[in-house]
């Protein structure tokens, strides 16, 4: 909840409501009104907040750090994926030997 957290980061700063509201430029009503939940910040403070506390927008929205949404994985035994490097695909003698290399049988390698 986004009211618990601007308490927290004022608490803190060791910041009445007053004083935090003078920095964001509302009242100390609305910032009471943030932090027991009855009323929400806008953008524009939501942004002021994170920059005076020094966190990020999604801290403050108590959004779970962004992950690589575009890590592929898949496993070199599956045949139906075709593998490339550097833009070309890998032949399947090559596919092989990197299979081979990945199991430790280096000795069949030709």
């Amino acid at each position: 909840m986004i009211g618990q957290t601007i308490r927290d980061l004022r608490k803190l700063k060791k910041m009445s409501q007053s004083e935090l509201a003078k920095v964001v430029g509302v009242s100390q009503t609305t910032v009471t009104a943030w932090e027991t939940g009855k009323a929400e910040p806008s953008s524009s403070a939501i942004s002021n907040l994170a920059d005076y506390f020094n966190v990020t927008t999604d801290y403050l929205l108590g959004r779970p750090e962004k992950k690589d949404d575009d890590t592929k994985t898949a496993d070199i035994k599956d045949d139906d994926v075709i593998f490339t490097y550097e833009g070309r695909q890998i032949p399947k003698e090559d596919l092989e030997l990197i299979r081979r290399i990945m199991r430790g049988t280096r000795n069949d390698i030709k």
